[in-house]
C-alpha cells in the first residue's frame, strides 16, 4: 500500500511540474465578443417574450411586447382633438352652414321691420315737434331707438359678409396653427404606441433576458444582452519582455483548450495596461517591473470562430 501511495505521489508530482512547466510557456487568454443592450424607451409591463436565451435574432425582429394602457388613452385624446381641430379649421375656411345663413337672413328681416317702424315715428313726431304738439324728449327717445335699430342692421349685415366669405386669414391660420398641433400630437401619440414592440437593433445572439412576464419596464432599462455576430477576437495580456514576439500585423496560432483545436490569427492592436493593475497577484509568473500591455487578436478565418463560447481560455506560445 505505501509504495502504491509512493508512486501515486510521484506520478501526481511529475504531472504538476510538467503542467506548470507547459503553462510557463503559453499566455493565456480569453475569448471575447462585443455585446450590445436592448433598452426600452417608455415605461410597460412585459406583455409578451418571444424568444429565449440563446436564440439567434435578426435586425428588426420583435423581442418582447409591452402592455402601456396610457398610449392607448392618450392616443384616442389626441384622435378627437384632431377631429375638433380639422372641424373648425373647415368652417373658418367654407364659412357658415345653410342654416346659420337662414338665421342671420332671419335676424335681418326682423331688424328691418323695426327699422321701418322707428323711421316712420321719427317722420310723424319730426312734424310735431316743430309745431310743439310734443315735447323734445318724447322725439328724442323716438329718434335714439331708430338710430339703434339702423345700427343693428349694419351689425347684421358685417355678420352675413363675414360668413359668406369667411372668416379673416388671421383666424385660417390660428385654425390651421390648432390643427398642426392636434396632428403633432396625434403623430407623439404613435410613436410612442410603437415602442411597445421592443426590436432587435442588430442580428444578435440573445445571452441575457433580464425580465419576466408582468415586471415592469422602466425606461432606458436593460431588457436583453447579447453578442454580436462576427465579432469574435481573442485578448491576450502579454509582459513587455514578451512583445519582440508579437509584432503588430503579425500572425500566430491560437490554441483553444477545451475544444482542442487551433486557428490562425492576425494581432490588430497592443495597447498599455493601466498603472492600477496589480500584476503581482493576478499573474505572480511575471517579474513585478515588468510593464503589461492587452494584445488584441482577431481569426484569420471568422467562421471558424463562430463555435467558440464567449470567455473561453485560449493560449498562444511565447
Amino acid at each position: 500500500m505505501k509504495k502504491i501511495v509512493f508512486v501515486t505521489g510521484i506520478l501526481l508530482s511529475l504531472t504538476a511540474c510538467k503542467n506548470k512547466a507547459e503553462m510557463q510557456n503559453v499566455i493565456q487568454g480569453k475569448v471575447e465578443r462585443d455585446e450590445i443592450a436592448v433598452v426600452g424607451k417608455i415605461a410597460g409591463r412585459i406583455d409578451q417574450i418571444l424568444i429565449q436565451e440563446g436564440d439567434f435574432v435578426q435586425k428588426g425582429d420583435t423581442l418582447a411586447i409591452l402592455n402601456i394602457p396610457e398610449v392607448d388613452a392618450k392616443k384616442a385624446q389626441a384622435q378627437g382633438a384632431v377631429k375638433s381641430a380639422e372641424a373648425q379649421y373647415d368652417m373658418s375656411v367654407n364659412g357658415a352652414t345653410r342654416n346659420q345663413l337662414q338665421q342671420l337672413n332671419a335676424k335681418r328681416a326682423a331688424l328691418t321691420e323695426q327699422y321701418i317702424l322707428a323711421k316712420k315715428s321719427v317722420d310723424r313726431l319730426s312734424v310735431m315737434v316743430k309745431d310743439s304738439l310734443i315735447p323734445q324728449q318724447q322725439y328724442d327717445e323716438v329718434y335714439a331707438k331708430y338710430q339703434g335699430a339702423q345700427a343693428q342692421i349694419l351689425a347684421v349685415d358685417a355678420e352675413i359678409a363675414d360668413v359668406k366669405n369667411g372668416a379673416r386669414i388671421e383666424q385660417q391660420m390660428m385654425a390651421l396653427g390648432q390643427q398642426d398641433r392636434a396632428l403633432g400630437a396625434l403623430e407623439e401619440v404613435r410613436v410612442a404606441e410603437k415602442e411597445r414592440y421592443i426590436i432587435a437593433p442588430q442580428d444578435m445572439q440573445v445571452d441575457l433576458i433580464t425580465l419576466k412576464l408582468g415586471e415592469l419596464a422602466m425606461p432606458g432599462y436593460t431588457l436583453f444582452k447579447g453578442t454580436l455576430k462576427d465579432t469574435t477576437f481573442f485578448r491576450f495580456t502579454v509582459p513587455e519582455s514578451e512583445l519582440k514576439n508579437f509584432p503588430k500585423g503579425g500572425q500566430i496560432t491560437i490554441h483553444i483548450p477545451y475544444l482542442n483545436k487551433e486557428l490562425k490569427g492576425e494581432i490588430k492592436n497592443i495597447k498599455p495596461i493601466g498603472a492600477y493593475a496589480n500584476i503581482a497577484t493576478a499573474y505572480p509568473d511575471y517579474d513585478a517591473q515588468d510593464p503589461l500591455y492587452e494584445m488584441t487578436v482577431l481569426p484569420v478565418n471568422m467562421t471558424e470562430a463562430d463555435e467558440i463560447l464567449s470567455k473561453t481560455t485560449v493560449t498562444i506560445k511565447k
